[in-house]
């Protein structure tokens, strides 16, 4: 059973399985959105949007519920709708849409961009994830953010600080050189999903080829259905409130980012590695914005080509591998297996096991050894993958990952020297002296890099911090010189 929220009251609701989502909602997706004349977004100024946002109660207020519709930030979901349909086209209209963008086979475009039709309607199209890769000129600049989960207040508390530090003006970057990076999980657990995509929607819509949006584990129709956001949506606009188009829309989004100068890249996603997928053909092509299909994920292939990629390989880790590491074409996000790139977790520790399995998420977590040996499989040719950037493996209890990252003020770069298994517990003075807190910090290469949740949301609230997390990563000429900022802001939880 998964709790969820209604106004004024707590109540418990059966998880939605597969049979019973799409016996509810399918319909023509074209029936999804009223054909009427909607109002302009740009009727909501930025600053008028930042007030809205600001004067609904946070979701630490609302402890689980959701707000009354007088206090919606949007009372009704046009303006959404109007900006996810310029958003849909652009992703028609763009890069996405040219076959010689595509490495290897391009996907059909009558199939790919049929947004009456997915995975998971009747009759169905392919599930078709996707890497993207992106190069840029030295000296730019990419702002990351972990998880929102719902948490509006916080977004626009990042994009104020952005605005006050020069960066922006109202919902649009002053640069052409500056992009922003989101990690996923964009909805569910909060009260604000809708806030927060309309916030990600009219950035996109304003900033063209500047604001990148990985997709998260809960970019999945099955988790918006069981964990909040298809809840929020009815509760908060009425019974009858169709996400189908949304839902679309996350096929539009890559399951992994590669970031580049040079030859030089950066791993973007929001879980672990995906050792069934080679980024070698993608990294090495010709152009600065290119895609490919993940395909088949060939993870026994790699395996047998592989086989001291996990070491030391002892009877439980050489099971693991046997049962786990098995060929497969993605159906959906989670079957047959979980997509690493947007499950996947990561050790804490140097002196961890190499590889381990987390049954909750069904999902590997790859200890610093394998980590190293895939980035170097991948770095083969004259593209060099270095290390990676990703958020999800958050908790709503203060364990010793949550313990990390707030120790880290909200990075924490996995596999330190000074932190090891046998200071699983310690305490966060102690913390605070074995792991890197300095406000700049070089991309040391073979590291992993987790991002923090935002903090008005049930992460913030379990483990009691209120500061906000953003990462300003400066690239430069050399990957050796690319340095990244953790700056911290403030967030007004109540």
């Amino acid at each position: 059973m998964a709790q969820r929220m209604r106004s004024g009251r707590r109540v418990r609701f059966p998880r939605v399985s597969f049979p019973r989502v799409i016996g509810t909602l399918i319909v023509p997706l074209t029936l999804c959105v009223p054909w009427c004349r909607f109002t302009s977004a740009e009727d909501i100024s930025f600053r008028e949007w930042v007030s809205r946002c600001q004067r609904a109660p946070a979701n630490r207020v609302l402890s689980g519920r959701f707000p009354r519709p007088a206090e919606l930030p949007l009372p009704d979901l046009q303006p959404l709708h109007k900006l996810l349909d310029q958003v849909l086209v652009n992703y028609r209209r763009g890069a996405l849409a040219k076959t010689d963008r595509w490495v290897g086979a391009a996907p059909q475009p009558k199939e790919f961009f049929d947004t009456q039709r997915s995975y998971f309607t009747r009759p169905p199209i392919p599930f078709q994830p996707f890497a993207q890769k992106l190069v840029v000129a030295a000296g730019a600049e990419f702002i990351f953010h972990g998880d929102f989960h719902g948490d509006v207040r916080s977004f626009v508390g990042m994009l104020q600080w952005l605005n006050t530090n020069g960066r922006m003006d109202g919902f649009r970057l002053k640069s052409r050189r500056c992009f922003l990076v989101f990690l996923g999980d964009y909805t569910d657990r909060g009260a604000y999903g809708v806030e927060v995509l309309y916030t990600l929607f009219r950035l996109a819509v304003e900033n063209p080829g500047q604001v990148l949006m990985a997709r998260g584990n809960h970019e999945d129709f099955l988790l918006t259905a069981n964990y909040g956001f298809l809840h929020e949506l009815r509760t908060k606009y009425g019974p009858s409130t169709n996400p189908l188009r949304i839902w679309r829309m996350f096929d539009f989004l890559p399951v992994v980012i590669y970031l580049g100068v040079g030859n030089d890249y950066l791993q973007c996603n929001h879980g672990g590695m995906e050792p069934g997928y080679d980024a070698h053909d993608l990294l090495n092509a010709e152009g600065k914005e290119r895609y490919q299909l993940l395909g088949e994920i060939r993870r026994r292939q790699f395996q047998q080509a592989h086989p001291q990629w996990v070491s030391p390989l002892d009877a439980r880790t050489r099971q693991l591998l046997t049962r786990r590491m098995k060929d497969f074409r993605p159906q959906n996000p989670t079957t047959p297996n979980s997509l690493g790139f947007m499950w996947s977790d990561y050790a804490l520790y140097k002196d961890a096991a190499p590889l381990g399995y987390n049954t909750n998420r069904m999902a590997f977590v790859f200890g610093k050894s394998p980590t190293a040996y895939l980035l170097r499989t991948a770095s083969r040719g004259e593209a060099q993958l270095h290390a990676v950037f990703r958020a999800h493996q958050h908790s709503s209890a203060p364990n010793p990952m949550m313990k990390r990252l707030l120790a880290s003020r909200g990075a924490f770069r996995h596999w330190q020297s000074t932190d090891t298994v046998r200071q699983a517990n310690a305490q966060a003075d102690a913390l605070k002296s074995l792991v890197d807190t300095r406000p700049v910090r070089p991309i040391t290469p073979g590291s992993v890099w987790t991002w923090n949740v935002a903090p008005d949301s049930v992460y913030g609230r379990g483990n009691r911090y209120t500061f906000d997390t953003i990462g300003i990563l400066t690239t430069a000429p050399q990957f050796t010189q690319w340095k990244v900022e953790v700056v911290n802001i403030p967030i007004n939880v109540r």
